[in-house]
């Protein structure tokens, strides 16, 4: 990878936003990049909140970010699961199952699923 271009934008007003149920997708994107600032509020869950817009059975898009602040729980097909907390990274390939934990809107950056999270199959 190469950056060739000096540039910045704010999620605060990003290029595109997607808002399933109890989701807000801010999505920027720079020369050769994609990069997105996901907010999932308390009661969010993947299959209840985005999976009807999808319409696959499980998330299908591989994950790689930063946690801002709150809590999710990720729970993979294979019945393994982790809890990401502020100030994790993470990696989650496909396949797997999310929700938020306790009361505070999990809020994090994502550096690889942007272009492809939550938008309609």
């Amino acid at each position: 990878m190469n950056v060739t271009k000096f540039e910045s934008k704010s999620h605060d007003n990003p290029d595109e936003v997607r808002s399933p149920n109890k989701t807000r997708v801010e999505v920027v994107r720079l020369p050769g990049f994609t990069l997105g600032r996901l907010n999932m509020e308390p009661g969010w869950k993947w299959s209840e909140c985005v999976k009807p817009v999808v319409k696959t059975d499980s998330c299908q898009v591989s994950h790689v970010g930063y946690v801002v602040s709150g809590t999710i729980t990720v729970k993979m097909n294979d019945g393994t699961q982790k809890t990401f907390t502020k100030g994790t990274s993470y990696t989650i390939p496909p396949g797997h199952d999310a929700w938020v934990e306790g009361n505070e809107r999990f809020v994090c950056i994502e550096v690889m699923s942007a272009e492809q999270y939550a938008k309609p199959a």
